[in-house]
């Protein structure tokens, strides 16, 4: 039976390693630097808690992590008293969730892959409630074979795994997801003042057109809460930045001028400055408001 450590029980990890709790063929452990989360989780699941995870780090056959961005990952892994990279077995399988910088992820392949270690970049999308329901999407970047072999792992939280192809493409795809999501919410706010203002019944609007080309996940499942003012769906307005500054960083490296982008990642960046950071990303349509 695999031994596997899931570090990082943040808003979508602790739901996640949940799912993974249930999966029978493997033993699970779990990981996080706030030992309360995992108290907290442990009193939930029961699996156990690894305290040293430099120490005992060895011990696993398959590492998966969720935590929250470039920073976190170079002190988990890099860090001169705690880093984990150089008492990772070899033939290990390292699995990053975690949304970080294209070269963040490079940087982590090409240290672990000396080691003969496998790599896995593998952001997710489908945000807390994905992961409550063990519904997120995966964009894995590796080795199709490696990633063949841990997929029943994956399964226990993902409706889709998709292999991109070689390692750093999934944090690309996952960029374009961002992009993707930046530009319907823009659009989503914009229609839902135009409405507002000129005193459309928003039930209706919502049933005339989120079935035809307009439609779309965020419509159907935001656009009733963004005109109650309600913005409290788990993916924060300061992880979208956080994401959207890796985004138009690699946008730079390709000498592309992502306009939209840019200006809803400023839209989110003064809404964090007026304390709305813990705000889902659907509150981009106070930004006119305020």
């Amino acid at each position: 039976m695999q031994k596997v450590i899931f570090i990082g029980l943040g808003t979508m990890g602790y739901h996640m390693a949940g799912h993974l709790s249930k999966n029978k063929n493997i033993e699970l452990s779990v990981f996080n630097r706030t030992i309360e989360k995992a108290h907290k989780w442990h009193s939930e699941f029961t699996k156990d808690i690894v305290t040293s995870l430099k120490e005992q780090i060895q011990n696993f056959d398959i590492i998966i992590l969720c935590a929250g961005r470039d920073e976190d990952i170079e002190e988990i892994f890099f860090d001169a008293n705690n880093g984990i990279a150089n008492n990772i077995k070899q033939s290990a399988i390292v699995i990053d969730h975690t949304t970080i910088s294209y070269g963040m992820t490079l940087k982590l392949s090409n240290k672990l892959i000396a080691k003969n270690i496998n790599f896995i970049d593998a952001p997710v999308s489908g945000g807390e409630i994905g992961a409550k329901n063990g519904m997120l999407s995966i964009m894995a970047g590796g080795s199709k074979n490696k990633i063949a072999q841990v997929e029943p792992i994956l399964n226990s939280y993902a409706k889709n795994i998709t292999h991109m192809g070689q390692v750093g493409t999934g944090q690309l795809a996952k960029m374009a997801n961002q992009i993707c999501i930046t530009g319907v919410l823009q659009g989503l706010s914009e229609a839902l003042i135009f409405a507002e203002e000129n005193n459309l019944d928003i039930d209706k609007l919502l049933s005339a057109i989120s079935g035809g080309a307009a439609g779309s996940w965020q419509m159907e499942n935001r656009l009733k809460t963004m005109h109650k003012k309600e913005f409290d769906f788990g993916f924060a307005i300061k992880w979208m930045i956080k994401d959207l500054s890796y985004t138009l960083n690699q946008a730079k490296q390709s000498n592309l001028d992502l306009e939209l982008t840019q200006q809803v990642y400023e839209k989110y960046k003064n809404l964090a400055n007026k304390g709305c950071e813990n705000f889902d990303t659907s509150a981009l349509v106070l930004h006119k408001k305020k």
